[in-house]
C-alpha cells in the first residue's frame, strides 16, 4: 500500500480541524492510500501526555521516510518549522513533495496597483514564503494553491 505523509502545523483547533478535513478528503478520492497525519499520532502528540524531542523525531521521521510521497502545508505567517524540517528530509531521501500553499494574497498578481505598491516599503500586498524551502518542494515535485489541485495531483506521484 502506497504512504502519504501530510505534514502541517497541528497546534490550534483551526489547524487541527483544517488538516482533518483535508486528509478525509484525500481518504476518500483515494481509499487505497495509507495517510500518515501526524496528530492522530497519541503517543506523541497527546499534549496531555509527554513525548520528548528524540521521540517526536523518531516516530514522524520514521514514517515519513516509510512514505512515498509527502504533502507539505506551507500556509501561515512563515513555514512551521516543523514542515520546513520533514520537507528538508523529504528532499534529502529523494520523496515527492507536493507543497501546498493557499494563502489568498497571492492572487491579483497581475493587478497594476499591487504591483506598484511593491515599490513602496512596507506596502506589499503579497504573502511571502521562504524561497529556499519553497525550492526544495519545486525541485522535487510541486507546489499547489487549493486542496482541489493537491487532490488531483497526488496521482502523479502515487
Amino acid at each position: 500500500m502506497k504512504k502519504i505523509y501530510f505534514a502541517s502545523p497541528l497546534f490550534s483547533t483551526m489547524e487541527l480541524n483544517y488538516n482533518q478535513m483535508v486528509v478525509e478528503k484525500i481518504r476518500t478520492v483515494y481509499p487505497n492510500l495509507e495517510v500518515y497525519l501526524p496528530q492522530e499520532q497519541g503517543e506523541i502528540n497527546d499534549k496531555n501526555a509527554y513525548a520528548n524531542s528524540m521521540m517526536i523525531a523518531k516516530i514522524d521521521t520514521d514514517a515519513l521516510l516509510a512514505s512515498d510521497l509527502l504533502i507539505a502545508v506551507l500556509d501561515g505567517i512563515s513555514i512551521d518549522a516543523g514542515v520546513a524540517s520533514e520537507i528538508g528530509v523529504a528532499y534529502q531521501a529523494g520523496i515527492p513533495i507536493i507543497g501546498l500553499y493557499s494563502d489568498s494574497r497571492q492572487q491579483g498578481f497581475d493587478n497594476q496597483e499591487k504591483l506598484s505598491a511593491l515599490s513602496e516599503l512596507g506596502e506589499s500586498q503579497f504573502s511571502y514564503v521562504n524561497l529556499y524551502t519553497v525550492g526544495l518542494c519545486k525541485l522535487n515535485g510541486e507546489l499547489v494553491a487549493n486542496e482541489e489541485n493537491l487532490i488531483s495531483a497526488i496521482k502523479k506521484y502515487i
